[in-house]
Order: structure tokens, then C-alpha cells, then sequence
């Protein structure tokens, strides 16, 4: 088939690889967000979906909105045979949807119906889910509602990260989405429409939804760590200033809710239930440190607390 592939951060390049190796279909364009500001040097910066397509010499289209009318000409133009999807990052209006002959095919990191929306990762570590996967389903109107082609599943680690778990996500994805398109072009596909039981829900996670807060259970602080790592990135606040956090530890010991004790073995922050033990941490204007590195010179007074 003739593809278009939609996409735009990195857990969709091992999909756009997957489909320009594939003998059986032929990506004629591909379409990304536009460049954007990226990095410590703040320099604009082309997609990762946008960098692979350049390296291949595909053509790229960055349109502001999709509903563009110069972009819809184009699209139409192409004539593709199928538009694959994966977090691209924009609404697409009916007209495009119209414009391919089997429609828009999205991968999306979870089991429809289970958390429809823009962070389904974090959203199942969070839960504490113990099984994931990925789903490839035909893009309509509604928020992830539309029929499904094919699902795999993923077993979610009891220390994964939303970045580890993603990346092993997108890279399974990358074979579901591959045998979707040729499901599709053989005939040999049909999409089941989703169940009205089971359904949730994952906006996109904000900053501030990444403050951790001690007075929490450990399990709670755990998971909610996990889930925002590494994007948007756990934070809390120390003395007034904010402090970043890398994943923590568990301990089955109890101290003073929000205390922070500094020991020889680490640094141990009580919780509504169990303490936990801080690992990476990053203070304003440095790097990420061991937490006993930056305790040991933040010469915290007893009875510090966080939060």
C-alpha cells in the first residue's frame, strides 16, 4: 500500500522504520509536527519522526494545523492507500480522515478501551496496572474510540519507568502496526468495534500533576515517581526550593510523615505508611546526584521536611 505516516516524538520511529523496510508498503510522505525549540542550547530542532523521513529522503509535511487547506490539497494529492498513526500529536479534521482509502490507523499504547487519551503509559504505572500493551484501531471522531485491529500485550514492570516501558512498547507496537497495514491490504483484517465496559481515561500530564507529595502512601509516591519519569519529570520542594526525583525506594521501616532522615545508608523520607528511600535527586541548577551526595551538602536540619 501507499502510506502516509503521521508522528511525531521518538516512541513513533521505530513504526516509521519498520514500514520504510517493509517490502510490501511504500511511505510516500510523511507528516510531523512543525520544528520546535528543543534542548539546553534551545535551537530548532526537527522532530525525530521529521529527522528519520530526511534521512531517507522522504518528503515532509509540518503543517500548524492539520485542517490546513494547502495541506488537505497535498494529502489528497498523494492519494494514499492508508494514513498509520502514531502520537502525532493533532486532532484530525473528517476531511482528512475521508481522504485515504482504508482511513487513518493509529498505535496506541494501551488496551482499548483502557486508557483513551494523550499519556496511557504514565497513566497505567500510575494505576499500578500490572499488564499493558498496544492496540492499532481506525481513527474516527471520538477520543481513541474507533474499532480495533490488533492488540499486544506487555507485562509492566515493578521498577519500569514510563520512558522503559515505552520504549519496549514502541518497539513491539512497530511489529503490530507493520501487521495491521498488511492485514489491511490482504483483506484479511476486520476491525472489532470496542467494548462500552472498561473504559478510562489519560490526559496529558502536567508539571504541576508531577509535584510528589509525601503525605501519600509509599505504594502511591512509588508509582506516581514512575510514572512521570522522564517526562514531565517528579518534583517536590525542599526548604523552599524545588528538587527533582528519580525513582525511589521502598522500605518496609516507618518515620514522621514528610521527615527527611539522613543516614550512612541513604536518605529516607517518611510517608502516610512505609518510608521510602530517595535515589537520583537533582537540585536547582545542577546535575541529577546521589541523594545522600546532595543531603550530606544541603546540611538539612533535623526534622526537614518535603512536599
Amino acid at each position: 500500500m501507499r502510506l502516509v505516516f503521521a508522528g511525531t516524538p521518538e516512541p513513533a520511529v521505530p513504526s516509521l522504520r519498520r514500514l520504510l523496510d517493509s517490502e510490501r508498503h511504500e511511505v510516500v510522505a510523511v507528516v510531523t509536527r512543525p520544528d520546535a525549540v528543543a534542548g539546553r542550547g534551545r535551537k530548532i530542532m526537527r522532530s525525530p519522526v521529521g529527522q528519520l523521513a530526511d534521512e531517507h529522503g522522504i518528503p515532509v509535511f509540518t503543517p500548524r494545523k492539520p485542517s490546513e487547506p494547502e495541506f488537505v490539497e497535498a494529502l489528497a494529492a498523494l492519494a494514499p492507500d492508508c494514513c498509520p498513526v502514531v502520537a502525532y500529536g493533532a486532532l484530525l479534521p473528517q476531511q482528512l480522515l475521508d481522504i485515504p482509502a482504508h482511513g487513518w490507523i493509529n498505535l496506541h499504547f494501551s488496551l482499548l478501551p483502557a486508557w483513551r487519551g494523550a499519556a496511557p503509559v504514565q497513566a497505567a504505572i500510575h494505576a499500578g496496572d500490572e499488564m499493558t500493551g498496544a492496540s492499532t484501531f481506525q481513527i474516527e471522531a471520538g477520543l481513541d474510540t474507533g474499532p480495533v485491529y490488533g492488540v499486544m500485550t506487555e507485562k509492566i514492570g515493578h521498577t519500569d519507568t514510563s520512558g522503559e516501558l515505552l520504549a519496549r512498547l514502541a518497539e513491539a507496537g512497530a511489529v503490530l502496526l507493520e501487521k495491521t497495514m498488511d492485514g489491511v491490504e490482504d483483506g484479511t483484517l476486520r476491525a472489532i468495534p470496542q467494548s462500552n465496559d472498561g473504559v478510562s481515561y489519560a490526559p496529558k500530564v502536567t508539571v504541576e500533576a508531577s509535584r510528589i507529595r509525601f503525605d501519600e502512601p509509599a505504594l502511591a509516591i512509588h508509582r506516581h515517581i514512575r510514572a512521570v519519569t522522564p517526562a514531565p519529570g517528579a518534583w517536590t520542594e525542599v526548604n523552599g526550593l524545588r528538587l527533582k526525583l528519580g525513582p525511589v525506594e521502598l522500605v518496609e521501616e516507618t518515620l514522621p510523615e514528610s521527615e527527611i532522615e539522613v543516614r550512612k545508608s541513604g536518605v529516607f523520607v517518611g510517608t502516610s505508611t512505609t518510608a521510602v528511600r530517595l535515589g537520583q535527586v537533582q537540585p536547582p541548577g545542577k546535575k541529577m546526584m546521589n541523594a545522600l551526595d546532595w543531603a550530606r551538602g544541603a546540611r538539612l536540619a533535623p526534622g526537614t521536611v518535603i512536599g
